[in-house]
Order: structure tokens, then sequence, then C-alpha cells
């Protein structure tokens, strides 16, 4: 997807918004990224995990896994994408209990299944991280990462047993940040917001 293209369709579904935001790191931004409104529309959001399954389409992928919540409905709309395309792939997810990532709702992953992970945004990566150790504890082989948003202007990686494994965001957006001391939208008194799913 051209960034064009992206931003657009992000304004559009009022993804993007501008504003004075507190992030999950701590940092503040002008700028918060809510991909759960893309998932509103679901002709919009087919494109993108379309995108998606193509990229990772000869990978052989067995499950696609997602952390709670931005990754729930997106892993079982790629793997919906990929069942149609004639694979045999099954969506679940991770989620937090007692603050740790975890499988729960009987979920159960075989060992040597090829595991795809994926997440609506993208920052530093640490909820796909530890998605990743929860299915490399259960024996899978994880093929690679899918988003829709890379925040991290490229930073981020997914090392996995010495090696990275592939990452696709259908964008990459910079969005700038700053250590709430520095911040320029605090010293004008801009009041401040928390979004997102994490308290």
């Amino acid at each position: 997807m051209l960034l064009e293209q992206a931003i657009e369709l992000f304004q559009r579904t009022g993804v993007m918004q501008e504003g004075h935001f507190k992030l999950t790191s701590g940092q503040h931004s002008n700028r918060y990224m809510q991909c759960a409104k893309l998932f509103q529309y679901p002709k919009e959001s087919m494109k993108v995990c379309e995108e998606i399954a193509e990229f990772f389409r000869d990978k052989d992928v067995d499950l696609v896994a997602g952390p709670a919540i931005g990754g729930i409905v997106m892993a079982y709309e790629v793997a919906r994408i990929l069942c149609a395309r004639g694979a045999e792939v099954r969506s679940i997810f991770a989620e937090r209990e007692n603050g740790v990532m975890t499988l729960r709702r009987g979920f159960q992953v075989e060992a040597g299944q090829r595991a795809l992970v994926v997440e609506d945004v993208v920052t530093t990566g640490g909820s796909v991280k530890e998605v990743i150790e929860i299915l490399r504890a259960q024996g899978a082989e994880i093929v690679g990462v899918g988003s829709v948003v890379d925040r991290s202007q490229g930073t981020v990686d997914f090392p996995v047993g010495g090696s990275k494994i592939p990452f696709y965001a259908c964008a990459a957006l910079k969005v700038e940040s700053w250590d709430p001391d520095a911040c320029p939208l605090c010293r004008q008194g801009l009041p401040i917001v928390k979004p997102g799913s994490r308290t």
C-alpha cells in the first residue's frame, strides 16, 4: 500500500487522531493511531489483511495469532483469507492475565506449527515479542510478523534463534513523540489524553 493511500484510509476511517496523547511507552505525541476504528469497516480492513496474507502466502502458515485486543480481529481475518485461498489455518489470540501475556480459553499450539503473528500497530514490538515467546515455548515455528502500521520508524525487529524473522507492515509512519519533560504540547498547556487498551 502506498503511503498516501494508507494516510487517506486512516484519515477517512478515523484511525489517525490528532491531539495530545500519552502513549503506552509513557512518551507524549501529537498523533495517535487507533486502528480499532479501521476494523469497524470490513471492506477497508479486509484490504489491509489481504495485503498481509498475500505477503506471507508462501510461508505455509498453520496458525495466525495476535495479542489482545488489537490483534484479535486481525488474526481472524488474516486466517480467514488464507483459508479462502485453500490453506488450513487456525486463529487464536493471547491476552494478559495478572499483567502477563498468556494463552487462555483452551487455545493450544502444536509443536511444529508454522505461526504468523499479527498486531494492528507496532511501536516497540513488545506485545508481539511476548506472543512470539508464548508460541515458541509450545514448539511453534514463527514464520513472520504482520502489522497495519509500523510506528517504529524501521527500528523494530523480531530476532528468533539468532536470526530476524520477516516483518511486513502495510504502512510505516513517522509519528513524533517526546519525553514528558520535553513535550512542547505540555508547555502549551494542552490537555493530555491516554488512549489505548492498557491501563
